[in-house]
C-alpha cells in the first residue's frame, strides 16, 4: 500500500484555524495523559550549530495505537536583540493505527499557541477562581499568545504589560488592547506590575531574575516560560522556595533552570515540587488556600505539540 502524502498546514492556517479553546482542551486531555503514564517520550535533543544558534528534536506519542511524532525545528537567536529568538519547523504527526506520516504543521505557530495553551490549563487548575488581573513580564509573540489564552480560563478586568522599554511596551499594549478588546497599560515599574497582579506570566527572555518574590502578593499565580533550558531565569530563588511549584512532567525538571539552581543552592529538594499538571488536574485543584502562591514552570512538551497538530489534522479532515 502506497502511503498518501501527508497534508501541510502552513503557518498562516494554523493561526486561522486552531483556536486557543481547541488547544487548550487538546492540551488539557494530553498533560491528564501523560500523567497517567499514558503517552511515551524521551527528553528533547538540542544540538548547537552555530553562535546561538540550535537544532531541536523532540520526539513523543500520545499514546498507543495513537498519534506519534516529533516536532523538529532550529532556534535561531537575533545577533542584535540576543533575548529574542526564532523557532522555525514542522511538527510531523503519523497515525498511530497505519503508522503513515499524515501531518506536517508550521511548529513556529503551533508552538506559539499550545505554550499559552498550556499556561492557560495550569491558570485554570491553579489561579484563584476571581483572579481578574493579569500581569505579563515581556512584550513578544508569547506575550499576546497568553494574555488571549488567559482570557479563555479567567474573566479578566484588565492587563498589566512590563517591559524593559516603556516605548515598547506601550507600542504593545496599544495593539493589544486593540485586538482583545481589554485594558492593556504598559509599564517599566516590575514591582508594580508585579504587585497589581492576580496572575503572573512571564515570558521574557531575561538570563538573570525580572520577577522577584518580594514583589509577589499572596495568592498570586505565576506561570515562569521563557527559560526552557538550564542557564537562563526569569524569577529569584527566594520564589521558587516560597512557592508551591508545579511542573508539565517530573523528568522534565532537569532543564528547569529556576528549580535546579534553587535545588544547588539548598533552598529546595526534589520533594519542593507539589505535582504534575495533570496530576492536578485528575484531583481537581491544587491550591490549598486563596492566600497561597502558586507556580507552574513551563518548559515545553512534545505531547502537547501532537495534542495541537492532531487537532488541525482532525479540522482539515472534517
Amino acid at each position: 500500500m502506497n502511503a498518501p502524502a501527508p497534508m501541510v498546514i502552513d503557518g498562516d492556517e494554523v493561526s486561522a484555524s486552531l483556536s486557543y479553546r481547541d488547544c487548550i482542551a487538546a492540551v488539557r486531555d494530553a498533560m491528564i495523559a501523560l500523567s497517567q503514564g499514558r503517552t511515551r517520550q524521551v527528553l528533547r535533543t538540542i544540538i548547537p550549530v552555530g553562535d546561538h544558534k540550535a537544532f531541536g528534536v523532540m520526539p513523543g506519542a500520545l499514546g498507543l495505537d495513537d498519534f506519534f511524532g516529533a516536532k523538529i525545528l532550529s532556534v535561531f537567536h537575533d545577533k542584535d536583540r540576543p533575548t529574542r529568538s526564532a523557532h522555525r519547523g514542522f511538527v510531523l504527526l503519523f497515525e498511530g493505527d497505519t503508522g503513515f506520516p499524515v501531518c506536517l504543521a508550521d511548529a513556529e505557530q503551533i508552538t506559539r499557541i499550545r505554550t499559552a495553551a498550556a499556561s492557560a490549563v495550569a491558570t485554570d487548575a491553579l489561579a484563584r477562581k476571581d483572579a481578574a488581573v493579569l500581569t505579563v513580564f515581556g512584550s513578544g509573540v508569547q506575550a499576546r499568545s497568553h494574555i488571549e489564552a488567559i482570557a479563555c480560563v479567567r474573566d479578566l478586568a484588565r492587563v498589566v504589560v512590563w517591559g524593559r522599554s516603556l516605548a515598547s511596551a506601550e507600542t504593545f499594549a496599544a495593539q493589544a488592547q486593540a485586538a482583545i478588546g481589554l485594558p492593556v497599560t504598559a509599564t517599566n515599574d516590575g514591582k508594580a506590575a508585579a504587585e497589581a497582579a492576580d496572575i503572573i506570566c512571564t515570558v521574557t527572555g531575561a538570563r538573570e531574575p525580572i520577577l522577584f518574590n518580594d514583589w509577589v502578593r499572596d495568592g498570586t499565580h505565576i506561570n515562569v516560560v521563557g527559560s526552557s533550558g538550564l542557564g537562563p531565569v526569569e524569577i529569584d530563588m527566594p520564589l521558587v522556595q516560597r512557592a508551591r511549584f508545579f511542573v508539565e512532567s517530573r523528568a522534565a525538571t532537569a532543564q528547569a533552570s529556576e528549580f535546579q539552581q534553587a535545588k544547588a543552592q539548598g533552598l529546595v529538594d526534589d520533594d519542593h515540587i507539589a505535582g504534575e499538571i495533570g496530576e492536578v488536574l485528575q484531583a481537581n485543584g491544587g491550591r490549598r488556600s486563596p492566600a497561597e502562591v502558586t507556580l507552574y514552570k513551563s518548559i515545553g512538551h512534545i505531547v502537547q505539540d501532537l495534542a495541537a497538530a492532531s487537532v488541525l489534522y482532525r479540522q482539515r479532515l472534517g
